[in-house]
């Protein structure tokens, strides 16, 4: 079953450009902050970034040089079993308790595990419903 934990992530928006993303990430890699999940697109000419880190202090300080405001937020963090259903049986029990996902993001690959972002009206109680054995 999935495993969720409060984490912290890193939202901010800049004039969107080409090699925008390569401006970002390379600035994070150097300071050699992982990544753990992103969600990054274009809105109005603007580029939108949502980014869950290994070090959201370190995130902010490196990126501070773009000129940016960067948020920092609270999220749940779900680490899953990389198979049909799992991200479904989430869903149900959080919504199975009247609550409204306000948005989702994640990442996976062939390993066997996945990892979504996510927000709430209240991420504590989604963290326990989550977690409810």
């Amino acid at each position: 079953m999935a495993k969720a934990k409060k984490a912290k992530q890193c939202s901010f928006t800049l004039q969107n450009r080409a090699g925008l993303l390569s401006e970002v990430t390379t600035a994070l890699a150097r300071a050699k902050v992982n990544i753990n999940a992103i969600c990054a697109y274009e809105w109005e000419e603007k580029a939108v970034f949502m980014l869950s880190t290994d070090s959201p202090a370190k995130t902010k300080r490196v990126l501070a040089p773009l000129g940016i405001e960067i948020k920092e937020e609270d999220v749940v963090a779900v680490e899953m079993s990389n198979k049909v259903g799992e991200l479904q049986k989430v869903a149900k029990r959080v919504g199975d308790a009247g609550m409204n996902i306000n948005y989702i993001f994640g990442t996976t690959s062939a390993g066997k595990s996945s990892i979504c972002i996510l927000k709430t009206e209240d991420d504590k109680r989604a963290i326990g419903l989550i977690n409810k054995k």
